[in-house]
């Protein structure tokens, strides 16, 4: 009971201290937002740069309201966010397999990996015309541009958290005479889930670009086709609007992605 109290006295200190850290770096975080959007103004106010480029903040967030209430904006995230998910999904289980199938068969790898490497050297978005021509201009060419770039992430880091296990504890699974599916479950899978993890976060940062990315060169509807449709008609505060939007969600889908991390890893020890 004794050793309780102890406890519980010590971690209220540290449970007060982090939730003063985190209002402190939400305050410093506000501080940043606002001056980003006072010199945005700034060089608007004393027409610093083109007015045909520079909109002001009035007028992005003037245009990120009535395409809100028009539902525009709206239909077109999700339009964009079904194929980002779709194709995150598909590359999230193809990579994850490909990676560990690698890094398990180490004599496959040394075959492979030259072509993987070339692969990923080459500049998807220069795949999107072969995409749209092959898939036409829906949800199909924007899930396959997607997943030509996300897949290729998972697999480097499916990989590499293969390789990241402990070689003492290998060689002491060894001596226990552990078979190869327990060393898989029990050794491999936990040691690669953290770098799997850090794969699949930047994979859906990933996702997103390349949906977008196939919406700015074709597409019947999403928030790149937004992009493509005002840019033609130099209506920059739409297209800044737009790509706040974007930039909300990226945040968003990595908070998300960091808070599953968290979860799903709570028993390894903290950081220190």
């Amino acid at each position: 009971m004794a050793n309780q109290e102890i406890q519980g006295t010590a971690q209220a200190p540290r449970g007060r201290q982090g939730l003063r850290s985190q209002v402190i770096l939400r305050l410093w975080q506000l501080l940043v937002l606002l001056t980003v959007l006072g010199l945005w103004q700034l060089v608007v106010s004393l027409q610093l740069a083109d007015p045909i480029i520079a909109k002001s903040p009035a007028q992005v967030f003037s245009f990120l309201r009535q395409s809100s209430q028009s539902g525009q904006l709206w239909l077109n995230t999700v339009a964009t966010m079904q194929a980002v998910f779709i194709a995150f999904g598909l590359a999230s289980i193809v990579g994850v397999v490909i990676g560990i199938t690698l890094g398990l068969l180490r004599g496959v790898e040394r075959v492979m990996t030259p072509f993987f490497d070339a692969a990923n050297a080459m500049p998807r978005i220069a795949l999107a015309p072969v995409f749209i021509v092959w898939l036409g201009i829906g949800i199909g060419a924007k899930v396959a541009l997607a997943f030509s770039i996300v897949v290729f992430i998972v697999v480097s880091a499916a990989q590499a958290g293969v390789r990241s296990a402990d070689p003492e504890v290998l060689r002491m699974s060894a001596v226990f005479g552990i078979t190869k599916p327990q060393l898989f479950y029990k050794v491999l899978l936990p040691y690669s889930v953290p770098a799997i993890f850090s794969g699949l976060r930047l994979g859906l940062v990933y996702a997103l670009l390349g949906v977008v990315g196939s919406e700015i060169i074709a597409s019947q509807e999403g928030l790149g086709q937004l992009i493509s449709l005002y840019s033609g008609e130099f209506k920059l505060d739409a297209v800044y609007g737009i790509l706040i939007v974007l930039a909300i969600i990226a945040s968003i889908l990595n908070m998300i992605t960091a808070a599953a991390e968290r979860w799903l890893l709570r028993w390894r020890p903290p950081d220190p």
